[in-house]
């Protein structure tokens, strides 16, 4: 293949998306003009999200010594583990995205399978700013129930990624 349409089919959804972006904006189509704003709207978004993000993951990367995540929320952590991930996701806030960094630096730490699993599905589902939302427009007694059940399915798919993918050894793959 030649080298001069190799990178066209790699950016090649990407220039689909543009050229029908610009179609749509050309005819006045309402549906597209809409999927572009709310893509520029995500794009800010992202922008001034993630580089506070990276920021901050590098520096807990350089100032968390491993032995402490292993310690406290690694393979041996227990019950203990997984209460402390569980808090650690319910008092964040921020766009799901964001977390996947951080869970991976979780991971490269030391913190258990299991622990990254639950951390990630708390996240999605029991941040305190959404809590508070959802026990206004749909009560309390919803939101318990609903945060108890949730819970309980991410704490299983926990324990049963850990025994699935358990203690493998993970390379990370070059581009």
């Amino acid at each position: 293949m030649p080298l001069k349409i190799k990178p066209i089919l790699k950016y090649s959804f990407v220039i689909l998306f543009g050229l029908l972006i610009g179609l749509s904006w050309l005819f006045d189509f309402a549906i597209g003009k809409d999927v572009s704003e709310n893509f520029w709207d995500f794009f800010v978004e992202m922008m001034l999200f993630l580089p506070l993000m990276f920021i901050l993951i590098g520096l807990f990367d350089v100032w968390v010594p491993r032995h402490k995540v292993e310690k406290h929320i690694g393979h041996e952590s227990g019950i203990r583990g997984t209460l402390l991930v569980i808090i650690l996701a319910t008092l964040q806030a921020g766009p799901l995205y964001g977390t996947f960094p951080f869970a991976y630096l979780l991971w490269k730490k030391g913190c258990s399978v299991k622990n990254v699993f639950i951390y990630l599905g708390a996240y999605s589902t029991i941040k305190i700013p959404m809590l508070t939302f959802e026990i206004g427009f749909l009560g309390l007694k919803f939101s318990l129930l609903r945060s108890l059940i949730t819970l309980s399915v991410f704490i299983i798919i926990g324990n049963l990624m850990e025994w699935i993918i358990g203690k493998k050894n993970f390379r990370m793959m070059q581009p």
